[in-house]
């Protein structure tokens, strides 16, 4: 099955202080082991530094940042 649809479209839930995640694609959407979130962060916060298992991308559709990586911090950005 192939499913269509405009992040937009999927309503912004508060994360964290100055954080909105978007849940586009996961369990309930028939995923059982993929999630796609957009996250939308304020200037000035952050998510808290963490890990996990399963492999994590990270894709900047406006402004920029820093990730944190194995090799150091990362400056992203849009582009």
């Amino acid at each position: 099955m192939i499913k269509v649809r405009d992040f937009r479209d999927v309503d912004a839930q508060p994360a964290l202080e100055g954080v909105t995640m978007r849940v586009v694609i996961g369990p309930e959407e028939g995923a059982p082991f993929f999630n796609m979130r957009v996250f939308e962060v304020q200037p000035g916060h952050a998510s808290p530094h963490h890990s996990h298992w399963w492999e994590h991308e990270v894709f900047v559709l406006s402004g920029q940042g820093v990730v944190k990586t194995d090799e150091g911090d990362m400056a992203i950005g849009h582009g």
